[in-house]
């Protein structure tokens, strides 16, 4: 049924509309396009993408943006066999249509539907997976160092963003590349400024000058007559690159023995077909400088791209987006937290590593634009800066995305835990996120972070106790982490005064009849508390995972015969692990059993499915405790017995 619909809707998105894209299944249907009916199919190919994005939801702006370099890219290169790379991959719908999928973005970002990002298991046309910014350099130079050792020759190309950029990894690998001198074609996606018309056509005149054969052939004349000539050689690659220098942006690059050619207007087909074209033909690194617009053909998107990076369904006429009322997300509550605390403590300071809109901080960067710092794609750094500013006695609070404080782990260990320096985290997207997948799940934190001596950890059920934890964690002096999920919360109101909690007390929330205790860690309360009842156990919220509660889970395996931890991280290392070690230590005998996400990857789905499939919902928690007690005779005594379920 989910086949025939997506298949019914894909039809109904394309007919009569777009002749040339329904000629277009893969990349050798659109080599054999004359070139001039490609940007008649670069303008089907946005209305299309307008069109099917529309009806899913899912990232739009950067694919926009994209579109005449996808099909410039598909026509000049020999796609499978020569690679792309799209780094982050929000991008990357343009590609997904051009490459044999354009019937199946009716499933886009649904549980057995497409990726949102490059996925090598989905097609051979997705040479790399991607989801997290700034790989794309370092993956490509190692398949292009693989190919020169196999002896093949084959073209790789990595699409970098100017924001992926910023990270440290991408100069890594340029670095890397320049000295090893690879055949690697590094396109820098410069979607952060524009281009008047004057210098636009200088710029796309002196970069088909400076790709073509002329060039290429007087530069390599040039230095190979003067090269036993020492001074003479000097001369002429310093006055190349003061002239290139003068007039473009890439000494840079140069210096790290990277060919620059650029900027040139990347909705320019035209151009864009000759200069890649070109540079097909030189080997070694080569950057070609492209200038894009988000949102390029949509207007509402052109206008907003922040906005329209990532959409809920939306009128392909107007923009308006389909928006359900809800009260307001973990990450709202943390943006107004943020405020409140800001206005009253002049010794804070806020970090994000270029989430500002995604991590709820708009408000505040707008109300203390002094004490607001994005520091860029650069995880690390914003770590690093923020154990330099605590030791100033100031007050950092990171706003960071679980799955992206995994790349500052070092940091996070050797820069504030091992000084015990005074740093909030506030961790968004933990858990499952629903249609962004496996590269975006938070699974993982609990697990890293639990292991690193002097932090505290803490797991919100609902948004008022988000707030709570949130002003609980800054007033500690010392690390701290604060782990909500993406989204809403089960409708709790959010008290605004100012209210801390005891550090390591759980909650009973519900009394049993002394059988089971349900011990909950943060997101999976609500579905505890239903199962409570369903089960007439014990329910606690544990509220932290470091320090434990070790008074309550004594008494709570003293007077129930199987204890229950349920909480949405890794089985592996994970809070029920903590419960466990605590209590085999302590001695104690009692039974036990682990509820959290299993050790594989859960793609996307909505948040609903995820927790169905991984066992964490009301009727999953129910389902794990009539199997446990099915196999185990409660009525011969505890045994010190654990077992783990995900």
């Amino acid at each position: 049924m989910q086949e025939e619909s997506n298949k019914q809707q894909s039809e109904a998105a394309t007919q009569d509309g777009y002749p040339l894209l329904e000629r277009v299944n893969v990349p050798e249907d659109l080599r054999k396009l004359d070139e001039p009916e490609l940007v008649e199919l670069a303008d089907e190919l946005r209305r299309f993408l307008i069109d099917s994005v529309s009806k899913t939801g899912g990232h739009l702006a950067s694919g926009l943006g994209v579109v005449e370099l996808t099909v410039a890219l598909h026509y000049i290169f020999n796609t499978p066999e020569d690679r792309l790379i799209w780094d982050v991959g929000h991008q990357a719908y343009p590609h997904k249509i051009l490459t044999g999928r354009r019937q199946q973005m009716g499933a886009l970002r649904k549980k057995d539907g497409l990726a949102g990002f490059p996925n090598r298991s989905e097609s051979i046309f997705d040479a790399f997976g991607t989801g997290h910014s700034s790989t794309s350099i370092g993956a490509a130079l190692g398949m292009a160092v693989a190919a020169k050792q196999k002896g093949e020759e084959r073209e790789v190309i990595a699409i970098i963003g100017d924001g992926a950029m910023s990270a440290g990894m991408a100069f890594e690998a340029m670095n890397h590349a320049g000295a090893l001198d690879q055949n690697l074609l590094i396109i820098l996606n410069d979607n952060d400024m524009s281009i008047s018309p004057p210098v636009g056509a200088f710029s796309n005149h002196l970069a088909r000058l400076l790709s073509g054969k002329l060039y290429t052939s007087v530069r390599q004349t040039g230095m190979s007559a003067l090269s036993h000539l020492p001074p003479l050689s000097d001369l002429f690659e310093r006055a190349e690159e003061h002239m290139k220098g003068m007039v473009l942006p890439g000494t840079l690059f140069e210096e790290l023995g990277i060919s620059y050619i650029g900027p040139i207007d990347g909705h320019d087909l035209p151009t864009l077909l000759k200069t890649m074209r070109n540079m097909h033909n030189i080997k070694g690194p080569r950057l070609l400088h492209v200038v894009t617009k988000k949102g390029k053909g949509f207007e509402p998107a052109e206008n907003d791209p922040c906005a329209y990076h990532g959409v809920s369904p939306f009128d392909p006429e107007t923009g308006k987006m389909d928006k359900k009322p809800t009260g307001p997300t973990y990450t709202q509550v943390f943006g107004r937290w943020l405020c409140d605390t800001a206005e009253k403590d002049s010794r804070l300071m806020a970090i994000t590593p270029a989430m500002r809109e995604g991590s709820g901080m708009v408000e505040y960067s707008q109300s203390y634009p002094e004490r607001y710092f994005d520091v860029g794609i650069a995880e690390q750094h914003a770590v690093t800066f923020a154990a330099g500013l605590a030791c100033e006695e100031v007050k950092p609070v990171v706003a960071i995305y679980s799955s992206f404080l995994q790349r500052a782990y070092d940091q996070l260990i050797h820069d504030v835990a091992l000084q015990n320096l005074d740093v909030t985290f506030a961790v968004d997207r933990a858990g499952q996120v629903g249609e962004d997948g496996a590269t975006h799940a938070g699974n993982f934190d609990l697990s890293y972070v639990r292991t690193i001596p002097n932090m505290l950890i803490l797991a919100p059920a609902d948004e008022n106790e988000c707030r709570q934890m949130l002003q609980t964690a800054y007033d500690y002096e010392g690390p701290a982490m604060v782990r909500y999920p993406r989204g809403c919360g089960p409708g709790v109101a959010v008290e605004t005064q100012i209210k801390t909690l005891p550090i390591g007390k759980g909650k009973v929330c519900r009394q049993g009849n002394g059988r089971i205790a349900l011990l909950a860690f943060g997101s999976r309360l609500a579905a505890a508390k239903e199962s409570g009842e369903a089960l007439d156990a014990t329910v606690v919220n544990m509220r932290f995972v470091k320090p434990l509660d070790e008074v309550l889970l004594l008494e709570l395996a003293m007077n129930h015969d199987l204890l229950v931890t349920i909480e949405e991280n890794a089985l592996q290392g994970g809070a029920g692990s903590a419960v466990n070690e605590y209590l085999i230590s302590a001695g104690c005998q009692v039974q036990l059993l682990n509820l959290g996400l299993p050790d594989y990857f859960i793609e996307q789905a909505s948040h609903a499915e995820q927790m169905f499939r991984a066992g964490l919902d009301r009727q999953g928690i129910e389902q794990s405790v009539a199997e446990w007690l099915a196999s185990t005779d409660l009525e011969e005594g505890p045994l010190s017995s654990v077992a783990s379920s995900g």
